[in-house]
């Protein structure tokens, strides 16, 4: 089976290899090369076509493999591997590199609730030492003068934007976003199934017909047509002797027959796929089961707030108003009628009684994934009729995006809540 690489991906990856075992004078060549994109689109694939073209050694670290117990190992992973590959290096008189598979997974902060572990800075701060100084890598207590050959490393992720921005600036890392065009998903696919005879015309076909889909989908499907003489096959022997007949068997392992490889029978296929996708995009049980549990959810140890009286009367619909909340600000002054709700209010309310300010910051949705939150105030709100004045502007601005409250101990300067008050989705309260 011959597979299909892209002149582009390979292109973009030999110059880079080859690029740093060259001594180019007056050139700072970047050690890492990042690959990134979309899930399922063969990045880690195309690579080994390229290495084992190019007769290229190869050590791999997982992004799995980037989080431990004990603090400090997945850095001493890194750095015992690099030094590793510079000795094949040498031994060997060959091109290796260092590839890190899936590193947004293992170092990356993909929103708030993201634990970001002293391993984490580790490992980012490791790659950055050894994109410095590619020739000096250490291992933790030990110190060998003797300066290492040059190591190319590459790394491949679908959001590089998770990444420490320090870590994958010009100069360290040098970017490359892999989203195969029609000629290079043709090229794949007609690889994929070169053993069943499908013409260049039919592949097009094929391939437009889920223009959408990723790469891994095709080779997916081509596993998928096999199900049917595999039910087959159990059930002509009994489920019950499945494994005598598949595991160590006298008889040898089973064999099949050529499934029907048509154009109209992988299309067929691949429709009731694609629906299973869609099965899985539109159920989101877990948004069902997360409101479930904020509803029922009471915390422990709440925030404790002052005691403020609240003066509630009826209005004419024989809805409740609180006067305390809406009409006076924390000076005990009128203030104007807002469409900021109730909730909102009354954590405004009772952050002030404390005697802490108030703040409010906003985010987009990619930023989000990161925690970049950027303030909307340029200082601590210290009164209510201006904290609500702000708010509805924010609101306003930034309709569609995360706004959150926060309050602010002035005396210990930290902060004692943050409240997301709005979403791009429209939950959250206003």
């Amino acid at each position: 089976m011959s597979y299909y690489i892209s002149p582009r991906f390979q292109d973009k990856l030999a110059v880079h290899i080859t690029k740093n075992y060259l001594d180019l004078p007056g050139v700072r060549v970047p050690l890492i090369l990042g690959i990134h994109g979309r899930k399922g689109e063969g990045k880690s694939f195309q690579c080994e076509l390229v290495f084992e073209r190019m007769g290229v050694e190869v050590t791999h670290i997982s992004g799995g493999e980037l989080e431990s117990p004990d603090a400090g190992d997945p850095a001493r992973l890194i750095r015992l591997r690099y030094r590793e590959t510079a000795e094949l290096i040498r031994v060997r008189g060959r091109m290796c590199v260092l590839m890190i598979n899936d590193l947004d997974a293992g170092a990356g902060r993909f929103d708030e609730g993201t634990q970001y572990t002293v391993n984490t800075q580790l490992v980012n701060a490791t790659l950055m030492n050894i994109a410095d100084n590619p020739t000096d890598v250490q291992l933790p207590g030990s110190y060998d003068s003797t300066p290492l050959h040059r190591v190319p490393i590459i790394v491949t992720g679908n959001d590089f934007s998770t990444l420490y921005a320090p870590l994958i600036r010009d100069g360290r890392m040098e970017k490359f976003y892999w989203e195969p065009n029609r000629d290079d998903k043709v090229g794949i696919v007609e690889g994929i199934f070169s053993p069943d005879g499908l013409s260049r015309r039919e592949v097009e076909q094929f391939v437009d017909t889920f223009a959408n889909q990723s790469i891994d989908f095709f080779s997916a499907l081509r596993s998928r047509i096999y199900d049917e003489q595999i039910r087959h096959f159990i059930h002509d022997i009994g489920i019950e002797r499945v494994s005598l007949r598949v595991v160590n068997s006298v008889e040898g392992p089973p064999t099949f027959k050529k499934p029907d490889f048509s154009l109209s029978h992988l299309i067929e296929m691949g429709k009731l796929m694609v629906g299973e996708q869609k099965r899985v995009e539109n159920s989101q049980l877990v948004d069902e089961y997360n409101r479930l549990n904020r509803k029922n959810y009471q915390p422990a140890t709440a925030p404790k707030f002052a005691e403020v009286p609240v003066n509630y009367q009826s209005s004419p619909n024989g809805s409740t108003i609180d006067n305390t909340a809406r009409n006076y600000d924390n000076h005990n002054n009128q203030i104007p009628s807002t469409p900021v709700s109730q909730e909102t209010l009354e954590q405004m309310r009772q952050i002030f009684a404390q005697g802490y300010r108030v703040g409010i910051e906003y985010v987009n949705e990619r930023r989000f994934r990161t925690g970049s939150w950027q303030s909307f105030a340029t200082h601590q709100i210290n009164d209510m009729a201006e904290a609500i004045a702000t708010l509805e502007s924010c609101l306003a601005e930034h309709n569609g995006e995360y706004v959150r409250l926060v309050g602010i101990d002035p005396k210990a300067k930290r902060r004692v809540v943050e409240t997301i008050i709005q979403r791009p989705n429209g939950i959250g309260s206003r």
